[in-house]
C-alpha cells in the first residue's frame, strides 16, 4: 500500500488576465500564471493498494477513485482510501492535490517509473489553467507560475522559494461557493477590454512588490503588495462575481482583516476561503480570537506554509 500526504494551496490570483475566448493571446503568448502558497494544513491524504475489485472510502472517495481509474491499466483494480480531504471548491486547490496524490500512489503500486508533477497532472487531467498547485505538490513553498507557453499543457514555474514562518489564518465566511465547473468556464470565456493594462500592473506588483519584499523578509511591504495584487486580480471578473471578490461576505472579511492590522490578506482563487498572512504568532492569535468572538459563525483556523511538498511512503 502507498500513502501520500499532500499540502493544499492558496492561490493569490492570475498573473495574466485572459482577454476571453476565442482570442486569448492578444496580451501575451503565455496564459494564466499566478502566485500561490502551499499550506501545511489542511492536507489531502490518500492510501492506494492493488485489489481484486474496485472500492473507495472516505471524503471525496468517488472523485479519488475516478482519478485512479484514469491511471490503472485495463484489467487491474485498486482500493482507494481517502484519509483526509478538505471540502472541494473552497479555494484550496483540493482537486489538483487529490488527483496528483492518487496518480502518484497508483504508479508506485504498479511499480512504474516516477513522473514529474507535470506528468502526473497530465494523467489526472489537472493543471488546465493554474500550475501553482501542480508544481507546489512536489516543491512546497511560495511559487510564481509564469503561465502556459504555446503548445505546453502546464505552466512553467518562474521561481519557488521557502516561505517565512509567518502564520496564516484561513477564514471561511458564511455563504455558498459557486465558482466551479460551468460558472468558472463562462467567466474565463467572457471578453474583456482591460486585459493588457491589468496584466502589466499585476506583473509589476508581483515582480517589483510581492517577490522582493518576500525575499527581504519585509512583512509590511509584502502584505500591502499582495493585498493590492489579489484585489486587482479579481477586478476583471467583477461582472461574474459581483465585485473584486466572490461575495459581499468575502469583501467584508478582507476589510476586517486589514482593519485589524493584517496587511497580507485576500481571497484564495475563486473563494470563498479568505487568507490572512500575519506578521507574528501573537498577531495571528489575537486576530483569530477576535474573529471568533465577534463572528462565531465564521470559521477560522491557523496554519503555516508547507515548504517541503508531498510526503510519500510505502506501507
Amino acid at each position: 500500500m502507498t500513502r501520500v500526504s499532500a499540502p493544499t494551496r492558496l492561490h493569490f490570483g492570475l498573473l495574466h488576465v485572459p482577454a476571453g475566448e476565442p482570442d486569448d493571446t492578444t496580451v501575451s503568448p503565455r496564459r494564466f500564471g499566478g502566485l500561490g502558497l502551499m499550506l501545511a494544513t489542511p492536507r489531502v491524504v490518500v492510501r492506494v493498494e492493488l485489489a481484486a475489485q474496485w472500492s473507495s472510502v472516505g471524503p471525496s472517495a468517488g472523485r479519488a477513485e475516478g482519478f485512479a481509474r484514469r491511471v490503472v491499466p485495463a484489467g487491474s483494480c485498486c482500493r482507494v482510501v481517502v484519509e483526509a480531504c478538505p471540502a472541494e471548491h473552497s479555494g484550496l486547490g483540493v482537486g489538483t492535490q487529490l488527483g496528483l496524490a492518487v496518480a502518484e500512489a497508483v504508479r508506485r503500486e504498479l511499480g512504474l517509473s516516477e513522473l514529474d508533477a507535470a506528468g502526473l497532472a497530465g494523467l489526472a487531467g489537472r493543471g488546465a489553467r493554474s500550475a501553482v498547485g501542480v508544481h507546489g505538490y512536489r516543491r512546497g513553498g511560495v511559487l510564481i507560475d509564469a503561465g502556459q507557453a504555446p503548445g505546453r499543457a502546464v505552466g512553467t514555474v518562474l521561481a519557488a522559494v521557502p516561505f517565512p514562518d509567518w502564520p496564516v489564518l484561513l477564514i471561511r465566511p458564511p455563504g455558498d461557493a459557486p465558482w466551479c465547473g460551468d460558472a468558472e468556464r463562462q467567466a474565463f470565456a467572457r471578453r474583456r477590454g482591460v486585459a493588457a493594462p491589468v496584466s502589466a500592473r499585476l506583473a509589476q506588483l508581483a515582480l517589483c512588490g510581492v517577490w522582493p519584499a518576500l525575499l527581504e523578509g519585509d512583512y509590511a511591504a509584502f502584505g500591502d503588495a499582495l493585498h493590492d495584487y489579489n484585489r486587482l486580480a479579481g477586478e476583471p471578473f467583477a461582472a461574474d462575481q459581483g465585485g473584486a471578490y466572490a461575495s459581499a461576505e468575502v469583501a467584508a472579511t478582507v476589510a476586517r482583516l486589514r482593519a485589524f492590522g493584517v496587511r497580507a490578506c485576500g481571497q484564495s482563487s475563486w473563494g470563498p476561503t479568505v487568507f490572512g498572512v500575519c506578521a507574528s504568532v501573537e498577531q495571528a492569535a489575537a486576530v483569530r480570537d477576535r474573529l471568533r468572538q465577534e463572528s462565531p459563525e465564521v470559521g477560522v483556523v491557523e496554519t503555516a506554509a508547507d515548504n517541503v511538498g508531498r510526503e510519500i511512503a510505502s506501507e
